[in-house]
């Protein structure tokens, strides 16, 4: 499978998301689309960088920038973690790990001393012609979302 590459368009997909239930790329054209890739719904440094992407969506929204969050999650299991922690934002589960490829985000990572697949903190920014303009990747929840938003701010996107 191909990945997506900086500065060339995103191939278009569609996934399943919490609100809309049906997220197809070719819909945002005209916005900016911050894609956020994290591990697990209710973990605590996914939690935080929800809340942390929460907190300043107005921000981002002022930005003409969409937040998504991308996970192996189930709809269900997104559904509940978007009421629980009032994001304004949509959660796409990515259960056959189609985006995961797309974005490369899927690694090999120790855990209690076996080697897991699973996904690597990463977040992509795609600008409102749909070419994908910036990536993070190995992310730390700290810092994160500001950093993001400052890039937005000070870049002409």
């Amino acid at each position: 499978m191909n990945h997506v590459i900086l500065q060339t368009p995103v191939p278009h997909f569609t996934a399943i998301a919490t609100h809309t239930e049906i997220f197809q790329l070719q819909d945002y054209k005209g916005k900016n689309i911050l894609l956020y890739f994290y591990p697990k719904d209710n973990t605590a440094g996914c939690t935080q960088q929800a809340e942390d992407f929460r907190d300043y969506h107005a921000q981002f929204n002022a930005l003409n920038t969409v937040i998504l969050g991308v996970s192996r999650d189930s709809l269900r299991s997104h559904q509940t973690f978007k009421m629980k922690h009032a994001l304004p934002f949509d959660l796409i589960s990515d259960v056959d790990e189609k985006l995961c490829q797309l974005f490369d985000v899927i690694k090999l990572k120790n855990m209690y001393g076996k080697q897991v697949r699973g996904i690597e903190r990463s977040t992509f920014l795609i600008n409102d012609k749909g070419v994908l303009i910036h990536e993070w990747r190995k992310v730390k929840v700290a810092n994160h979302c500001l950093a993001v938003l400052d890039f937005l701010k000070y870049t002409s996107v």
